[in-house]
C-alpha cells in the first residue's frame, strides 16, 4: 500500500504509539493519609499526589541515597511508607524558607535595574 503526502506518518497500518509517562503533576490525593496506617504503601504517584510534586521529581530524588523522603524498592518498583511520607511532611514544614519576592536582596535593598 502506498501513501501520498497528504498521510501522516502515525497512521501506518500496524503502527502503534509507545505509551509516554505522564510528566505534570497528579491531581490531589482522594485519601487522607492521616487516617492510613503508618505500614502501609504508597505508590510513586500516590505519594507524589500526596506531597504536591511530580512524579518525576520523586525519581530525581531517588537518585539520592540520601535524601529526606525514604522509598524501598519492592519488586523493582519504589513504594514510599506512609511513616516516611509523613516524617518528610513533618521535616518541610520545618525548614522551608519565608518566600521573597525575586527582587529581594539579603541586605533589604531593592535590585536595582
Amino acid at each position: 500500500m502506498r501513501y501520498n503526502d497528504e498521510t501522516v506518518r502515525n497512521e501506518w497500518p500496524g503502527r502503534k504509539k509507545r505509551p509516554r509517562k505522564t510528566r505534570g503533576m497528579p491531581p490531589p490525593a482522594t485519601f487522607d493519609i492521616d487516617t492510613l496506617p503508618g505500614s502501609s504503601n504508597l505508590t510513586a504517584l500516590e505519594a507524589a499526589a500526596v506531597i504536591r510534586r511530580t512524579p518525576g521529581a520523586l525519581e530525581q530524588w531517588r537518585r539520592d541515597p540520601n535524601h529526606a523522603l525514604k522509598w524501598r524498592y519492592v519488586d523493582g518498583r519504589p513504594l514510599y511508607r506512609v511513616d516516611a511520607v509523613r516524617d518528610y511532611l513533618a521535616g518541610s514544614d520545618k525548614i522551608s524558607k519565608p518566600i521573597q519576592p525575586h527582587s529581594a536582596r539579603e541586605d533589604d535593598r531593592a535590585a536595582q535595574p
